[in-house]
This record gives C-alpha cells, structure tokens and sequence, in this order.
C-alpha cells in the first residue's frame, strides 16, 4: 500500500545552520574542524507553512522543541560538514513528511466465527484440564 505524499514546500531559507565540534574519532583533524552541524527551524515563526501544519508540528513534536518553538535536529555521523549538512536536511523532511502524514482511521473489524469457535474449545480443553487434577478418591 502506498501512503499519499503531504506536500511540504521548501523550507530551506527558514533553515537555520550552526556548526561545532564533532566528538569521536577522528586524530588530529577532529581538533581543528567544526563537522558537527545542528540544524534549526523555528516553527511558530514558519512563514512557509499553514497555521493548520504549525499547528500539527507543535502538538506531535512537543518533547522535540525547545521552549522558543525551535526544532533541532543534529548530525555528526560524517566527517565532511557538508555532508553533515545534507543529512540534517534530510531527516528534517523526512520527519515532517512522518508527522504531516493524516493518521489512518481505524475501522474495527469482529472476529470470525471459525476464531471464536477455535477460542471456545481451547478455553473448554483447559478446563477440562482443570477438572482432572482434583483429588483422587480412593
């Protein structure tokens, strides 16, 4: 089944980037370069998207957000910043694409009749087990 696409426009002026140390690995270049790359994105203050999307994004990614509504997102799993850099823009619109996705209703379905009949006879089997284990009269 193929889920429909929300279209999201591009939101790439509203990107706010900061670049830092990586930590890990890396010798001597490690010290020198700033790979680590943070990306920001202040969703109340999104002039690109719908009040119904802010809307969205402040109630599903509330344990994601800072105080002042920012969105951060962070890579630091290459040693290339620009490469870093695509990564955050990336899992940015993935999780916007994620979390603007309308939730599926559910619709409630009741069991067959060979399930429930299936259910009964092994409630009735364990039962019987049940039964047979009581004292034994000599």
């Amino acid at each position: 089944m193929n889920k429909a696409s929300v279209h999201i426009p591009d939101l790439s002026s509203e990107f706010a980037f900061r670049t830092s140390r990586s930590s890990g690995a890396g010798g001597q270049h490690v010290n020198k370069v700033d790979s680590r790359v943070e990306l920001r994105f202040n969703v109340p203050a999104s002039q690109l998207l719908s009040e119904r999307q802010k809307e969205l994004l402040l109630q599903k990614l509330a344990n994601k957000l800072t105080s002042e509504g920012d969105l951060l997102i962070v890579s630091q799993e290459e040693r290339s910043q620009i490469r870093n850099k695509e990564i955050t823009v990336e899992k940015f619109y993935a999780l916007l694409q994620k979390t603007l996705q309308p939730v599926k209703k559910r619709r409630p379905t009741r069991p067959t009749r060979s399930s429930v009949e299936k259910r009964i006879t092994a409630k009735k089997q364990m039962g019987e087990k049940k039964k047979r284990r009581g004292k034994i009269d000599f």
